[in-house]
């Protein structure tokens, strides 16, 4: 417990933030999800926006710093790399 009002005060603060960053995690894990099933299921049209929809809520993620944006990079380069595998994968069957 905090014994100082400044102490309590910058515990208001982090549950704030915590409550903000909590919301801006969850979007990307949906995003990043629905990408990967769209990938999974070869969809297409649909891969291709569900890539930009990921990219874009982890981008997001990572200039407000809820993500280091290293790691950000490095879950973009993933996703991107598992779309085009899926890609060259399905061209080679048709």
């Amino acid at each position: 417990m905090a014994n100082t009002r400044s102490a309590e005060k910058r515990n208001r603060q982090a549950l704030k933030r915590r409550a903000r960053n909590v919301v801006v995690r969850t979007d990307v894990k949906d995003t990043i999800k629905a990408a990967r099933t769209a990938i999974a299921g070869n969809a297409g049209v649909k891969v291709v926006d569900a890539l930009k929809a990921a990219e874009k809520s982890l981008r997001k993620a990572g200039s407000k710093g809820v993500l280091k944006k290293r790691a950000v990079s490095r879950r973009v380069s993933r996703l991107a790399k598992a779309a085009n595998r899926a890609k060259t994968a399905a061209s080679a069957k048709a």
